[in-house]
């Protein structure tokens, strides 16, 4: 059987501008209108392995743009300094964090945005 892997369809978020327009509406048909192979197939005039075929080689494509580029990863990454900000900003409003732990939080932030 052929599963949808998930973080496929994060990347294709990414970087699915890049793929061609075949190939990004079948992936996006795929990943995001949640249609069969069969259905696709239908939509756009191509066997059922063809759809298939279209679909293992964008997953290529976005993979190895990922591998390179990172910007998914580095995202992910951002959006838990944020959260950390978040929780920093709150500790101190109301009482809750000491400045200790504060300072650590905010080096471990650093952390994240300057290994980028």
């Amino acid at each position: 059987m052929f599963e949808k892997n998930l973080k496929l369809a994060y990347l294709l978020d990414f970087y699915g501008d890049v793929l061609d327009e075949h190939t990004r509406s079948v992936m996006k048909a795929y990943y995001d209108d949640d249609l069969s192979l069969a259905e696709i197939a239908e939509g756009v005039g191509i066997s059922r392995q063809g759809v298939r075929h279209v679909i293992k080689k964008g997953e290529e494509q976005l993979s190895f743009l990922e591998d390179r580029l990172g910007l998914a990863a580095h995202y992910e990454e951002l959006e838990r300094a944020v959260e950390l900000i978040d929780g920093i900003k709150k500790g101190l409003t109301d009482g809750s964090i000491e400045s200790e732990k504060a300072m650590a939080t905010l080096s471990e932030i650093q952390d994240i945005i300057i290994t980028r």
